[in-house]
């Protein structure tokens, strides 16, 4: 099997369902994101400080693979089934958050992306998935998207900035606090 089609040599592609689109289209715009989300928290789940963490970012990649599933197909001709994303997959991030919660300091000042190269990566996940979020909500004013879409993107964004906390305490890095200037 080759790689290339060069079905998409003059700017289309085609979303689950064979509707043929422009690359530039918000939709595939929407499902790129995830993809480079997805590729971020990869890099977050290799850091050595996230090893008993692996599992769960594996499988938070894999719900991102739903996600991009669901934004790549079209919902009035996909007869493909697609897995789904599901309640519980929301609630596996907030739990995971007040587990780590519990054991960080309050937070009562902003913190800025840094103090440890691994926690780096965390932060630059997180704003990828904010800009995710924000271009589904966009999508979504005009298309169908799933509920849960947005719901787990909102709330993998909170676990991502969670998780570089979480990081920065388990590696003694500092957290950079905000000082605005007066």
């Amino acid at each position: 099997m080759k790689i290339y089609t060069k079905t998409g040599d003059k700017g289309l592609t085609s979303l689950i369902g064979g509707t043929r689109v422009p690359k530039s289209s918000l939709r595939i715009e929407c499902y790129g994101t995830v993809d480079e989300l997805n590729s971020y928290i990869g890099l977050v789940r290799d850091q050595p400080v996230n090893e008993a963490r692996r599992p769960l970012l594996k499988e938070i990649q894999d719900r991102l693979f739903t996600v991009g599933a669901s934004l790549a197909s079209d919902p009035e001709k996909s007869k493909m089934k697609i897995p789904d994303l599901h309640a519980e997959d929301v609630t596996l991030l907030e739990q995971e958050m007040d587990r780590m919660n519990a054991d960080l300091p309050e937070l009562r000042v902003f913190v800025l992306p840094g103090g440890h190269q691994s926690v780096s990566f965390a932060h630059l996940a997180r704003c990828v998935c904010r800009r995710a979020e924000r271009l589904v909500i966009q999508l979504a004013e005009d298309e169908f998207v799933a509920d849960l879409v947005v719901m787990y993107l909102n709330r993998l964004s909170d676990y991502l900035f969670v998780l570089s906390r979480q990081m920065a305490h388990e590696l003694g890095a500092e957290e950079v606090k905000w000082e605005p200037r007066m």
